[in-house]
């Protein structure tokens, strides 16, 4: 057996060079970026939340318009002509300057819904008002993201 018969040959070396290595990480990087930009988490929470307004607003909707058939076609009397924020219904709340809903809950709706994200303490920062001469009905997301108007009217 012959000395040079032990060595390796140059091309048989192990292990990664640290360039390699560095090249793999980077375009690693820049893939999940290209990915995280398609993908984009902020859009996607904001479309879901605005999602969850429109259910908000169609089902507010629809508790003022079940009393109002159950009331001779009375809309509930808090309800005024002026988009006014909605009370959040609860013992002890104080809805000075907000329009109180509470007659909707127990019979056409188990609780008034609240704004996914800007929704305070007293107010479920969803707006409702009616038109003086053909008593339609709109209640608004004014809270929506990224440019959506919500806003429902019949």
């Amino acid at each position: 057996m012959s000395l040079s018969s032990l060595r390796r040959a140059p091309s048989a070396r192990q292990g990664f060079t640290l360039i390699e290595l560095l090249l793999v990480i980077g375009i690693i990087a820049i893939l999940a970026a290209i990915v995280i930009v398609a993908i984009n988490p902020t859009k996607q929470l904001g479309d879901a939340r605005n999602a969850q307004r429109r259910s908000d607003v169609n089902t507010i909707l629809n508790a003022v318009y079940q009393y109002s058939i159950d009331n001779n076609g009375n809309l509930p009397g808090t309800i005024t002509t002026s988009a006014t924020a909605i009370c959040k219904s609860g013992v002890n709340v104080d809805c000075t300057g907000l329009i109180n809903l509470n007659a909707l809950t127990g019979s056409y709706i188990v609780a008034l819904p609240a704004d996914p994200q800007t929704a305070t303490a007293l107010s479920t920062n969803y707006t409702v008002m009616k038109d003086s001469t053909s008593k339609r009905v709109t209640v608004a997301a004014p809270g929506s993201e990224q440019g959506a108007t919500i806003s429902v009217t019949r």
